[in-house]
């Protein structure tokens, strides 16, 4: 048997690296890993690390420019491999297309907070097949046009985030649209969060009963929303609000999102602001000049293939 002490670590296969690097931060991942070696640098600049992205909290605090930009660079690594996508703030439609050309893969799709619109929700939903979770929370601009596209060709949903800002909706005079689309489309949902949708007890009463699997319903701040009699047949399903408080945390306690993704969760963006803020300087590993590192002096020798 060969001494585990003779192997070397940078002739690993590609996909036995892309395991273990998962256990990283995206920020080691992006910064430290490429610094390493050639074979690691290669690992990380192919798809063996791009199955979760998670890029949530990170988004809320950059401009759109940035956002595109990081985005176009980590989903050009996954090549078809991407399963799991959080990001906030898209900035316009074409954000989205773009995940859409790359994303038929995807289980879990979180985009809260987007500037997406209901014209291109329509024409990418088929493409989100795989899709089942979805969040669209706090997109002021689509509604029921583009939760029936999603509800029509994503078959396989079971969860949705459809959570708004009360002041957002000071100009409308209802949403029931929207919780009538999820009714006639969305039956296999399990997961629905529709707070501060300015629906009524009827549109509510739609959804639980053509959403047979319903296990939870957050109706928080749904003021017209008045629970009576009719409800208790519907014992089966947790009802939130609409006048209970409930907590970011809380509200996902009851909710298995293990069966919305094939990984572990490996991706939390916790990038050192002095290092990698509005200056992208992870861009200088990825871009035209880093992969011209083959070509530089900086080459590792024979010698020192046996460690990092």
């Amino acid at each position: 048997m060969e001494d585990c002490d003779n192997r070397h670590w940078d002739e690993l296969s590609p996909d036995a690296l892309g395991l273990i690097f998962r256990n990283l931060s995206l920020q080691e991942i992006l910064v430290v890993i490429p610094r390493v070696c050639k074979s690691w640098r290669k690992t990380v600049l192919g798809p063996y690390c791009w199955q979760e992205i998670d890029i949530l909290d990170w988004s809320l605090l950059r401009d759109p420019d940035t956002i595109n930009r990081m985005l176009q660079m980590l989903i050009s690594r996954r090549s078809g491999s991407l399963c799991k996508l959080c990001v906030s703030c898209l900035p316009n439609d074409s954000c989205l297309s773009l995940i859409a050309e790359h994303g038929t893969a995807l289980h879990t799709l979180r985009l809260p907070r987007s500037e997406i619109t209901n014209s291109i929700v329509e024409q990418v939903a088929e493409r989100f097949s795989a899709v089942t979770f979805l969040d669209l929370s706090f997109c002021k601009n689509i509604g029921a046009s583009a939760l029936e596209a999603i509800g029509k060709h994503c078959a396989n949903l079971t969860g949705l985030r459809r959570v708004m800002c009360p002041f957002e909706a000071l100009d409308k005079s209802s949403q029931d649209d929207e919780a009538l689309a999820v009714a006639s489309t969305m039956h296999k949902l399990k997961h629905l969060e529709i707070a501060y949708l300015l629906i009524n007890t009827e549109s509510v009463l739609r959804i639980l009963e053509n959403c047979p699997d319903l296990e939870l319903l957050d109706v928080q701040g749904c003021w017209n929303v008045i629970p009576d009699e009719t409800f208790k047949k519907f014992s089966r399903v947790k009802l939130v609000g609409p006048l209970e408080e409930i907590s970011e945390s809380n509200r996902w306690d009851d909710f298995d999102c293990s069966n919305y993704s094939s990984s572990s969760g490996y991706l939390a963006w916790d990038f050192v602001a002095d290092e990698l803020d509005d200056e992208f300087e992870m861009l200088e590993f990825f871009g035209e000049d880093y992969r011209s590192v083959d070509d530089m002096d900086h080459a590792y020798s024979d010698s020192s293939a046996g460690s990092p």
